[in-house]
This record gives C-alpha cells, sequence and structure tokens, in this order.
C-alpha cells in the first residue's frame, strides 16, 4: 500500500490512515510510560488491518515484538496460537509462579500432568507477558484472530481484560472476531476515501483510466486497498474499461480470491503443486514444506515461479502475501489434489516430534472411513486433553468419529467428544455430538452415558431447574449398569436440586432424595461422598433427627482426610451445607478453607467459583468481614474471569450482616430478578432472608416479617429456613405477632433440639427469651450468651448481648442495660455490623449513655478493587500472590498499590497496619 511523505523522525504514514496510525502510535506512546494497551482491528479482507500492524510493528523499534497468526486449518490444534505468542518469552517463565509455571509447562508438551484450567492458563500467559515487559515495553500483534483455536482465543481474551500496568500492548485483527473477543477496544477499519483510493488505483494501474471508469472501480471495491492493488493485476486497458462489474459488498473477498486464482493459473502446474502444499501445512516449516515436496518430485525451480510472481516468500518461514492467496491456492485445488498434499504432508510430519499435526493431516487426506485414521485421532485427543486442550480434544474426536467404521467405536467416540465439549465450555458442540451418538443403536450403559451428558451440559449452562430431572433419569438409568457412578449421578442430581429450590418445577430435592433412598446401597459403604447422599436422602425422607447422625459423620470425613482432593473438590461444598444443618460451623469452616485451598493450588476455577462462595459465608457467620470482604472480591473475579451463572451466596450473607441499606438492597434485588429468571431457587431464598436480616438490623421489624416468613417456608428442610426462622421470631415479637413467632419458635426448635451444639443452643435460647418475661427471659438471654460464647459466631453473639440488653432497659434497669449495650455497640463496631450497631447507639442514648457517632475513614475513599488489594497486601502478601488471587499481574497490583498509598497518605505496606482502621477482627478462637 502507498504511503504518505514521512513524519521526520518517525515511520511512513500509510495512505489515508492518519487517524487510525496516530491512535497506533499512541498506544505505543502509553505503552512506554508504562501502561497497558488492548484494541481489535475488525474490517473485511483486504481492508489493510496487516498494513495497520505492519506500521506498529515499524514504529516499535525499542519495544520487543511477538507475533501470532491465525490460520484456518490449525483452529482445532491446542493452544497453536498461545504458544507463537508465549514461546519467544520462555526465558522469563522461571519468574513467575510455580504453579504457573507447571501449567505452562502442561499446555506446551514441556512435562507431563493434569490438564491445567483454562483460566490458570491465562493468568499464566499474563504472569508470562508482565514479567517479560518487567524487561523491555513489550508489544504482541494477532493477525486474523478469528482463525484462532479456541483455546488460545480464551486465553489471550483473558489476558486482554485484565491488563492495566504491565507496559504490554496486545492488538488483535480479525475480519469477525470471535465471541471471546468481542467486547474488546475495537477500531473498525474501512476502505480509503475516495481521493486516497483514486491515488492508491493511479499506483497499481500502469495506462491512464477513464474517470468514470476509476471512479466506478474506486466505488465498487469501497475503497478496499488490497482490491484496488490487486483486481486490476493482469488485466488490459479494454478489460478494465467496464470496471469490475457490479461487485456486491459480500462479494469483496471472494473478487479478490478468483483475482489470486486467474495468477495460479498462470503457472507451472509443479509450481501451483508446490504452492498447495504451502498452503495445506500451516506451520509455515520450511523443512517440512522441501521434504514433501521432495516426495512429490518437486524442484527448486517451481519455488523459483512461486516467489518471482510475489504470492509466497520462501525464507525461514514460508509466508503468503496474504491470508486469501493461501484461501486461493487451496480452494482453486481439486478435492483430489487437496488430499494428494495432505497426504505428503503427512509422510513428511515427523510420527514422533509431532504426530498430532501428522495425525491431522492423514485425516484431511482421507476418502472414506479409516479405522486407522480415526485411532490415530483418538490418541491425538487424548494428548490434547492432557494439555488441557478440551475443545482440540473435542476436535479430534468429532473427526474421528466421522472416520469410524465400527458404529460402537463410533457411538464411543461421539460420547468422548461431546464430553470434551461440555468441559471445555463447548455446548453446542456437545449437544450435535451427542445426537450424532443417539443416531447410532445403543445399549443401556451408552444411553445412560447420554442422558447423563445432556444433563451435565444443561447444568453447566445454566444452574437452574431444567438440570434435575435430567440428572435424576439419568441416575435412575444407571443404578443396574454402574451402581458407584449412579450413586454419584444421584448427588450430582440432589446438587443440581439445591441450587433449584422451591424453583424446581421436576426432580425437586423431595424427589431425588426419595430415588436416592431406593437404589441399592454402595458397595464400599463408608466413603464420604455416599454418607453425605445417604445424609442428605434421610433428611427429606425420614427427617432431622434420622439424617442428622449421617450428616454430621458426612461432614466430618469431609474435614478429615478421609475425602479425597477430588471428592472435595467435587462436593465439598455440599458437605458445607451439611455441616450447617447440624449447626457445626467449625466443620463447615474446615471443609470450606480445605476446598478453596485445593481449588487454589489446583487452579480448578470452576470449583473454586463455588468454593470460595462457600468460604465467604463461613468466614462471614465468624464475624471476620475483613476475610469474608476479601474472599467476596475473589468469588466476583473468578465468576468475571470464568463466566459461571452462580448466585452471589457469599455476598448476601456479608451484605446482610454489614447493613448499608442501599448496597445490601441494590444486590438483594438484583439477585431475586437474576436468580428467578435462572431458576436458581435457593438464591431467592438466600436474598429474601438477607433482606430480613437487613431490616431487622434496622430495626423495621414490620417489613422484616414477611421477608423472613417467605424465606422460612422456602424449602424449610434447608439451614437457611433455620436462620430464616431466627428473624421472624424477632420481627413478630417487635411487632406483636406472637402467635406467628411462637409458631416459627416450635420449627426452630425442632431443628436445634437434633444437633444440640452450642450455635443450636445458643440460638435456640436467644429466641425463647425473645418471648419469655421477668427471671426466665433473663436466663435464657444469659443461656444464649454462654452458648455463643463457647463458638467464633461473633455476630449472633454480638446480637445476643444487643437483645438482652433492650430487654433490661425495657424492664428499666438501665445500669444492667448500659453494660450488655456498649458490650454489643463496642462488638458490633469491631465486627462492622453498621446497622445493628446504629441500633444499640439509639438504645445506649436511650439509657442516658453519650454515645460518639462514628466518622467516616479515609479507608471508605477507597475502591471496591484497591481496598480488596491493600487489605491482602496488610496480610503480607506479596504482588505475585495478591495478583493470582485478583486475576491481575504483580505490575498492576503494584500500580493499585501506588493509588492505595497516596489516598491513605503513606508510604509503604508496613503502614497499612495503622491505615486501614476497623480492619483489625481475626476469627475468633472456638
Amino acid at each position: 500500500m502507498a504511503t504518505d511523505p514521512p513524519v521526520t523522525g518517525g515511520t511512513p504514514t500509510l495512505r489515508g490512515r492518519s487517524d487510525e496510525c496516530t491512535l497506533l502510535d499512541g498506544m505505543l506512546v502509553a505503552v512506554r510510560a508504562g501502561q497497558s494497551r488492548t484494541l481489535l482491528l475488525r474490517g473485511e479482507a483486504g481492508v489493510g488491518k496487516t498494513a495497520l500492524l505492519e506500521h506498529l510493528i515499524a514504529s516499535a523499534s525499542d519495544l520487543r515484538v511477538v507475533r501470532a497468526e491465525g490460520v484456518e486449518s490449525e483452529m482445532e490444534l491446542v493452544f497453536a496460537g498461545l504458544h507463537q505468542i508465549c514461546a519467544p518469552l520462555l526465558d522469563h517463565a522461571r519468574a513467575i509462579p510455580a504453579p504457573q509455571l507447571e501449567a505452562l509447562e502442561i499446555v506446551f508438551g514441556i512435562s507431563a500432568g493434569p490438564p491445567p484450567d483454562p483460566f490458570l492458563v491465562g493468568l499464566t500467559a499474563l504472569s508470562l507477558l508482565g514479567e517479560a515487559a518487567e524487561h523491555r515495553p513489550l508489544l504482541c500483534v494477532i493477525d486474523d484472530a478469528q482463525w484462532l483455536d479456541r483455546a488460545s482465543a480464551q486465553t489471550l481474551a483473558f489476558v486482554a481484560r485484565r491488563l492495566l500496568a504491565e507496559r504490554v500492548a496486545l492488538v488483535f485483527a480479525a475480519r469477525e472476531p470471535a465471541e471471546e473477543l468481542r467486547g474488546l477496544p475495537e477500531l473498525e477499519v474501512r476502505g480509503l476515501r475516495a481521493g486516497d483510493a483514486r491515488a492508491l488505483l493511479r499506483s497499481a494501474v500502469q495506462f491512464l483510466l477513464d474517470e468514470p471508469v476509476r471512479d466506478r472501480i474506486v466505488a465498487e471495491t469501497r475503497g478496499n486497498p488490497l482490491a484496488l492493488l490487486e483486481l486490476p493485476r493482469g488485466l488490459t486497458a479494454t478489460e478494465l474499461a467496464g470496471g469490475f462489474g457490479l461487485l456486491g459488498a459480500h462479494a469483496m473477498p471472494g473478487r479478490i480470491v478468483e483475482s489470486y486464482e486467474r495468477r495460479l493459473k498462470a503457472l507451472p502446474q509443479d509450481t501451483q503443486q508446490l504452492l498447495l502444499l504451502a498452503a495445506a501445512e500451516p506451520l509455515g516449516d520450511p523443512l517440512l514444506l522441501w521434504r514433501a515436496a521432495d516426495a512429490a518430485g518437486l524442484t527448486g525451480a517451481a519455488a523459483a515461479a512461486a516467489e518471482t510472481d510475489g504470492l509466497v516468500s520462501l525464507g525461514a518461514r514460508v509466508t503468503f502475501r496474504h491470508p486469501l492467496v493461501r484461501s486461493a491456492v487451496y480452494r482453486s485445488a481439486t478435492v483430489q489434489e487437496r488430499r494428494a498434499a495432505h497426504l505428503a504432508l503427512a509422510a513428511a510430519t515427523d510420527r514422533e516430534a509431532d504426530p498430532d499435526r501428522r495425525a491431522w493431516h492423514l485425516a484431511a487426506a482421507a476418502s472414506r472411513p479409516d479405522e486407522a485414521v480415526a485411532e490415530e485421532l483418538e490418541r491425538s485427543a487424548g494428548r490434547a486433553e492432557a494439555r488441557g486442550g478440551l475443545a482440540a480434544a473435542a476436535a479430534y474426536l468429532e473427526r474421528s468419529v466421522a472416520l469410524s467404521v465400527d458404529p460402537e467405536r463410533r457411538a464411543d467416540r461421539a460420547l468422548a467428544g461431546a464430553d470434551a465439549s461440555l468441559r471445555a465450555g463447548a455446548f453446542e458442540t456437545a449437544l450435535g455430538l451427542l445426537a450424532t451418538a443417539e443416531a447410532f443403536p445403543l445399549d443401556d450403559l451408552r444411553r445412560a452415558r447420554v442422558d447423563l451428558l445432556h444433563a451435565e451440559t444443561a447444568f453447566s449452562q445454566r444452574r437452574g431447574s431444567d438440570a434435575p430431572p435430567l440428572l435424576l433419569r439419568a441416575a435412575k438409568t444407571l443404578v443396574p449398569l454402574d451402581r458407584e457412578l449412579a450413586r454419584e449421578t444421584y448427588l450430582d442430581a440432589w446438587s443440581a436440586a439445591l441450587f433449584a429450590g422451591r424453583l424446581a418445577t421436576a426432580g425437586n430435592l423431595h424427589e431425588v432424595s426419595r430415588e436416592a433412598r431406593r437404589a441399592p446401597p454402595a458397595r464400599a459403604p463408608g466413603r464420604p461422598s455416599g454418607l453425605l447422599l445417604d445424609g442428605f436422602a434421610l433428611l427429606f425422607t425420614d427427617g432431622r433427627a434420622a439424617a442428622t447422625p449421617l450428616l454430621r459423620q458426612a461432614a466430618a470425613a469431609f474435614a478429615s482426610e478421609d475425602a479425597t482432593g477430588e471428592e472435595v473438590l467435587r462436593w465439598g461444598w455440599l458437605a458445607t451445607a451439611a455441616a450447617v444443618t447440624v449447626w457445626d460451623h467449625d466443620t463447615c469452616l474446615t471443609i470450606a478453607d480445605r476446598g478453596v485451598q485445593l481449588a487454589r493450588d489446583s487452579g480448578a476455577l470452576a470449583f473454586l467459583t463455588v468454593a470460595v462462595n462457600v468460604l465467604t459465608q463461613a468466614v462471614a457467620l465468624s464475624g471476620d468481614f475483613r476475610a469474608a470482604t476479601l474472599l467476596r472480591a475473589e468469588a466476583d473475579a473468578v465468576k468475571e474471569a470464568t463466566g459461571t451463572q452462580i448466585a452471589p451466596y457469599g455476598a448476601l450473607v456479608l451484605g446482610a450482616f454489614q447493613g448499608g441499606e442501599a448496597e445490601v438492597s441494590s444486590l438483594i434485588d438484583a439477585t431475586i430478578a437474576d436468580a428467578t429468571a435462572g431458576g436458581q431457587g435457593t438464591a431467592v431464598q438466600y436474598a429474601k432472608w438477607a433482606r430480613a436480616v437487613a431490616l431487622n438490623a434496622a430495626g423495621r421489624y414490620a417489613e422484616a416479617l414477611p421477608w423472613a416468613q417467605e424465606a422460612s417456608e422456602d424449602t424449610p428442610e434447608l439451614f437457611v429456613s433455620s436462620w430464616a426462622l431466627s428473624e421472624v421470631i424477632e420481627a413478630g415479637a417487635r411487632t406483636g405477632e406472637l402467635r406467628t413467632a411462637e409458631s416459627a419458635l416450635e420449627r426452630l426448635a425442632e431443628r436445634t433440639d437434633a444437633a444440640a451444639t452450642s450455635w443450636s443452643s445458643g440460638v435456640e435460647a436467644r429466641a425463647r427469651a425473645l418471648l419469655s418475661a421477668g427471671d426466665t427471659a433473663e436466663a435464657l438471654y444469659r443461656k444464649a450468651i454462654d452458648h455463643l460464647e463457647r463458638t467464633r459466631l461473633r455476630p449472633e453473639l454480638a446480637r445476643a448481648h444487643l437483645l438482652y440488653g433492650e430487654w433490661l432497659r425495657r424492664e428499666n434497669r438501665r445500669s444492667d442495660a448500659r453494660a450488655q449495650l456498649r458490650a454489643a455497640h463496642e462488638q458490633l463496631l469491631a465486627i462492622g455490623m453498621e446497622s445493628f450497631a446504629g441500633r444499640a447507639r439509639v438504645e445506649l442514648l436511650a439509657t442516658g449513655e453519650k454515645v460518639r457517632r462514628r466518622t467516616p475513614e479515609t479507608r471508605d475513599e477507597l475502591t471496591a478493587q484497591e481496598r480488596q488489594i491493600a487489605m491482602l497486601a496488610r496480610e503480607g502478601l506479596s504482588n505475585p500472590e495478591i495478583g493470582g488471587r485478583m486475576f491481575l499481574s504483580p505490575r498492576t497490583v503494584e500500580w493499585h498499590l501506588r493509588k492505595v498509598f497516596t489516598k491513605l497518605d503513606i508510604s509503604s505496606r508496613r503502614e497499612l497496619v495503622t491505615a486501614l482502621p476497623g480492619m483489625e477482627p481475626e476469627l475468633a478462637s472456638a
């Protein structure tokens, strides 16, 4: 493409692209100044995206440049694009955290290990780019990003959305970006304006064109630079006299390809064969190309002709003039010629060094089902999955299905491909492969696997009410075929039904529990997951008293080493529900903490999404709001990173206790709307309970009562219902709705008596005190305080002091009331329960006590993310450790900390201890 006159001291500006070049040059200025930039160049084929990338690279002579190019035939080769970006930077890999280094080595086949979570791979790439940029500003360019393999697109999009202060520019160019890249900062590259287009056309046509013909060509090409340069090539003045012939806008790339095809047909036959080999071989490896060419009897003369025509460059890497040249070469060949080229490339590809690419070429060369090739593809799928490339594994298996000879093997491969697609998040592909499997006669076990995968796909997509009946049907089908798999599926069905709660239309908790009870018992009793299934099934069929021993045993097993890491990752969150059901907070906390640590250490972010939500709840119940706030931020970061549709359970518990009506009300409204639409009934129940707590905290008892009642009646067997009964009793007692409160107390007592822990005994005594009088009430308040002091549950204890103090003041025992209210006020403020503390303050003032208002602190000026980072730094975590927790690079963490220091008027991390007042509470000892 022609250029405008160069700017003194800079690089030439592309003709008609001064605005675009200014924007790109500005990105480099920002990167040199220590900031990150991300951009997606979007436009039709030939519009000049690649030329803009070349301008950017030429302007970045002082930056380190790495580049990648998507190739259509490589779209399903695992991490092919990411490898192009990261391979040149591996000299910095030793500086990234050990789990990330291990993930990097696995995905690139350097070492063996379990497939890393895709989001751990993303964090690894972010750390690697950030570390490389510490030494020299970095420019990463990815051309033809629409053809990136899915794993690479997901990873690079993850990186792009988290760059901030790393001295990295990440620039994509695509015709229509893949779903993963949508939403990035974007620049649409359009055709040249008429004047620039006419000037470019003059440079391509060596004879004078009539003005009407010239204007018609410019109009038909819509200023597409490649069309203006390539379409006139080889045409005479007579042939051009009528313009190009009314090109439709959609036809432009095809017409350019046709112009290349005309040039190809003029080349010698052996040159066309060599170009076809190059087009079918995406690596651009000249040694591989020449091995295939030698086998085909092609000589150097063929290459010389191709290079002379300017279609391809055969240097250190085989490079086509434009991606559309590759398309033209491949499209113009016959099916037989393409197969012959792929067969030659398969023969030239080292069976040991690159078996997967060899298998892909063999598959492309196959003209009919071939079991040997299908087996090769199946082995490639296994290797791809071992590197974390689930999308690639699914693609190999999908092709293997088409080449399978034996119907049973074909069905098995379709089921394996559906499973890989499901775990890769490619739900439509999974459903398509399941449909393929269902087209064959299936035995009972394969039919059960189809049902199970359909159910798991529904659950993974929505976690709503449609998954439980599908999982239940799969479990029932599996009972006579695989008893242990059937029991695991029943537990998954119970998990799905728990999410659905009262919104389950079929396969609800009662139905799943009944069917699980009817199923044969485990062959090896005592397995933690089996105890969990049996305990929950008993809860809904035989009641709390019958279920409590098993639920307690299951929770203890998950808290110990009896449960494997796999069981804790998969069902640990459900085991915490068992612990809370039997009022055992300590065991709940232990299991939740173990689950989060396992998920973090293994990079299993899909499990971490749920685990960190559960731990947030457990820690908030303990009153350590500082830790709970950090966990809430981590939960938000993981949810945003993974796109998992899970309700903010942890945030609801924390928000309910903290108060702050506007914020918690907004969270509750959003949760109820989203969860109702998504069929997540338990989330709705949580939200109603949270609103009741927040309203009780503010002393708005009449408003709290209906919310608490609704939450207590939703799935009454669940622990959330028990929590809500406490709120019903407090609101009912305060509004004179004594009959309602007494009924709630009877139901609460049934649940607390079965457990007989300090938590259950303290909550029940506090509730009874609210509905008692005289010495009985006082004895019950003291009993509640005594029991709750033995737990970590500081919010429950502080509320007991508050209620006791309020009762004493109403009994006109001001001196005694002051002692209890003062204790409540101090505890509530220390924990961060602002609304409840406000209630205590009003009561203290009524006793004649003077209470200073809490003044706003500087820390309140910090953003939510700044506060999380500051608190983690205050805990002693390093920048890489904070980055790993928050999905940020260490440099971005440092950038945030500098802003925190400025706002807090401090100069070091050591000063955070005193600069963040009101964040002192740790977990109370049991």
